[in-house]
């Protein structure tokens, strides 16, 4: 009975487990194309107890927009998103992805044309618990 009791624990704990792994920690040095010029930048501030530092740079390269993440670093979370969002909070945003790496430098394409006027932040934010990690305001 002892032995069912705890393999039921166990198969219905495990998935939280493996659905919580952490972010990449190894550090990154990706780089935007040398043509690209630099249209916005803001630095990263944590929220609570979440250590967020470094710069947020926008670039435009053939009509393309990318962000860059540099000399990034944040403390590391489960389930790490990067968003351009219409305020300091993930309340209407567009999700660029996971985060590549708690620290390094590190590029995410954007896709389409945003309004930058109204996207001006970069958000960290721990999507599986709502968790805002860090922003950057982006300013020209």
């Amino acid at each position: 009975m002892k032995v069912k009791l705890i393999l039921i624990l166990m198969i219905g704990i495990m998935p939280i487990f493996i659905s919580c792994s952490k972010t990449s920690t190894e550090k990154l040095d990706e780089m935007v194309s040398v043509s690209s010029s630099l249209k916005l930048s803001g630095n990263f501030i944590g929220y609570g107890s979440e250590k967020v530092s470094g710069k947020a740079n926008i670039f435009l390269d053939n009509n393309k927009y990318t962000l860059k993440l540099e000399n990034f670093s944040t403390t590391n979370g489960p389930d790490l998103k990067v968003y351009l969002s219409k305020a300091s909070s993930p309340v209407d945003f567009i999700s660029l992805g996971n985060l590549k790496s708690t620290n390094g430098n590190q590029v995410y394409e954007i896709t389409g044309s945003p309004d930058f006027s109204k996207y001006r932040y970069v958000l960290i934010h721990c999507e599986r618990y709502n968790h805002l990690f860090g922003s950057a305001e982006l300013m020209q």
